[in-house]
This record gives C-alpha cells, structure tokens and sequence, in this order.
C-alpha cells in the first residue's frame, strides 16, 4: 500500500454494520465504505467493528482499509472504541450515528453524521430506553464533535433550532442511491420480476402500491393501511395488494393488530427482512410507491422508487420535499383521506403518472453515492487539518 503520510488518516465507527436489521442508516455507512477506497487510495482509513458484518453489507475492503473488529456486550462506543482509538490513533474520527465516545485520545477531531431529530419531534413513537439514550448521546456529540454533517437542509435547520448548533459547525451532504442495481429494468431483469413476487408470496399478476423502509410508528404505516381498506372498497382496487417492505424494527403491535382486523388482511403483505438484490424487482413490479412517514432526515426509498421508474406519493413534511422535489404527489401525513384521494387521482391519471415517471427519473441523476463519499472524505480531512 502506497500511504501519502501528509495526508491524515481517518477512523470509522462502523458497529452498526453488524446489526441484524438493515435501514437508512446502514445503508449510507455500507456505500461510502464501499467507495472511500477509490476516492482516497492513499489515505489510511480505521474501520471499527463490534463482530461479525451483516452478511448483506460488507463493502470491498481495499488495501489502505484495516478493520479493527473487536466485541463488547454493552455501550460498544463507550467503552471498547476509545481503547482501539488509543492504539490507532487517528487524525480524525467520523462517527456516521448518533452517538460519540466521551474519552477520545487528545487531539482527536472528530465529525458526526446526524441523520434526524426525530427523536425530539416524536417522543412517544420511541420506546423509553431507546429515547433516553438518544437524548443523552445525540446531545452529547452533538455539542461534543468538532463538524457536523446533517444529510438534508431540514435536518441542519433541526440541530440549529433545537441544539442551537450555529451553521458554520455543520455542512449539509446528501445521500445517494445505488444506481447499478436502481434503475429501469432490462428485458431480462423484467422477466425475473414473477418470481421475486413469488419468494415475497406475491401473486404473479397482482397490482400493488410498495412502501420500502423500517416497520416502525414514524413511518406512519397504520394511515397507509387505512387508506388502503378505503381503496379496496372501489371496484378499480378490488384486486390490489399493499406490499409493506422492510424488517419490524420497534412499537409494531398497533400495526400488526389493524392489519390483523383488517377485513383486507390477506391483500396487505409484509415482506420481514428481505434481501437488497430483491428490492428493484419489488420496485418494478409495483403499481405505485407511497411514503408516509410523520419525518424523515432524508428518504432514500424515493430516489430507489423514482429510479426504477414507480410513481412516487409522499407525505409532505421535514425532507421529503428536498429529497423528491417536483416529481412527487404529496398529502397531508395525518389524514386518511388526502393519502386516499392522493392515490386515486394518481391512479385515474395516466398522464400524471407519466408526467411523474420522467420527471423522477431525471431528478435522481442529481444524488450519487460517489458524491456523497467524495463529499464526507473531503469534509473529513478538511477537518483534521483545520
């Protein structure tokens, strides 16, 4: 490995590539490992690790990479990070979640990706330990790190309004999507399409509207599940399916219950964890794309959905608008009826959807992970030399 040693060498916090369950966050740590490789060949990254990587996640691991995985039962980042940091000794250290050693070796620098405030916003849609150690801990780095990366303008304005964190400390980096495997489909890819339908138990020929993410009350499911009771009641719905896609993730039993008295429970199919390659075989076969979440600090599904060529229905409130621009149809997270009506005129209007189709398929050549990784180095380095 040809190391520059002019150029600072970075540690990672990557614990939470070895978590059973995939979302966002996972998601965005996994594609810049898979890239600051090639975007910094001579600069020497530590990537830490609590055990074994999720076997869905392992990024390429490059010759100026050396993983430090090393487990602990409890408080990982507080306890076993900072003896790895004092045997590395990094010029800079990125935390890409919320949460930051409170010992660091002196003269650490040290940047923090806030992906959203959720937390402070929602409180009751968390459960109580994890609320407590949200509060604690994204304080805590929040005031603590030297930089601040927020992936969205609304989160950035979030961490000023609530933390009072002034805006020269913070730079905004977007995410991306993975255009190799989003994308429009081939006519390989599209004969493929029936039996990835048919793995998930969904009906060959089945229309239906898909919801990708996390099963959990932000994202606000239960009003999806409302909305699609109502649909099914018009003859024009009869046959649809509702594909909620994602692993179950916390305070699921007010969603399981409704689906479960749902006279149409046999229509609304939840996929439980499913593998990634799966996910734009799903994407486009689906009908429509709904995302109804009550706040996101960004939304990579719309980017996934508009690049596969589906509709996109959004609520609108925090990031969404910034993620999906004009090339969405948005409604009022809080009422049954706007998602409904949403979707039926979304349905009834070829042209729109049309309109939609193009119009998302253009917007997303605006995100790249490549950006994104280029970016965060950037911003990384520029730190540990300021």
């Amino acid at each position: 490995m040809a190391q520059n040693r002019l150029t600072p060498s970075i540690g990672i916090g990557a614990a939470d590539l070895c978590h059973k369950r995939i979302d966002g966050t996972r998601i965005y740590i996994y594609n810049l490992l898979e890239r600051f490789g090639l975007v910094a060949p001579d600069t020497l990254f530590y990537i830490y690790l609590k055990g074994e990587i999720n076997p869905n996640l392992r990024f390429k691991k490059y010759p100026n990479y050396l993983l430090r995985s090393d487990s602990f039962p409890f408080l990982w980042t507080q306890l076993k990070l900072p003896s790895l940091l004092g045997k590395d000794r990094p010029d800079v250290l990125w935390m890409p979640l919320h949460n930051m050693p409170l010992w660091r070796p002196r003269g650490l620098k040290t940047v923090i990706t806030i992906h959203d405030l959720a937390f402070k916003l929602f409180p009751n849609l968390f459960p109580p330990k994890d609320l407590f150690l949200l509060n604690r801990l994204t304080s805590h780095a929040a005031r603590s790190a030297d930089r601040i990366i927020a992936v969205s303008h609304s989160t950035a304005r979030d961490l000023t309004e609530i933390y009072g964190v002034p805006s020269h400390k913070i730079r905004v980096i977007h995410h991306g999507y993975n255009e190799n495997l989003f994308h429009l489909p081939s006519v390989e890819e599209k004969k493929q399409v029936k039996s990835v339908k048919n793995k998930y138990k969904i009906p060959a020929n089945a229309k239906y509207i898909i919801y990708v993410g996390a099963i959990q009350p932000r994202k606000n499911l239960g009003v999806l599940v409302s909305a699609f009771e109502r649909l099914k009641t018009l003859h024009s719905f009869r046959d649809w399916k509702l594909i909620l896609a994602g692993a179950e993730a916390w305070l699921v039993d007010d969603l399981k219950k409704q689906i479960a008295a749902s006279v149409w429970q046999k229509d609304i199919i939840t996929t439980g964890n499913f593998s990634i390659p799966d996910l734009p075989y799903l994407l486009w076969g689906a009908e429509l794309f709904v995302f109804p979440s009550l706040y996101e600090g960004f939304g990579i599904p719309i980017l996934e959905a508009m690049a596969c060529g589906v509709p996109v229905i959004t609520a609108r409130n925090s990031s969404l608008v910034e993620v999906a621009g004009t090339n969405a149809v948005y409604f009022d997270a809080q009422r049954v009826d706007d998602l409904t009506s949403s979707i039926r005129e979304l349905h009834s209007s070829s042209e729109k959807r049309k309109e939609l189709i193009n119009g998302g398929l253009k917007w997303v050549k605006r995100f790249s992970w490549d950006e994104t990784a280029k970016k965060t180095y950037e911003f990384l380095i520029e730190t540990a030399i300021g």
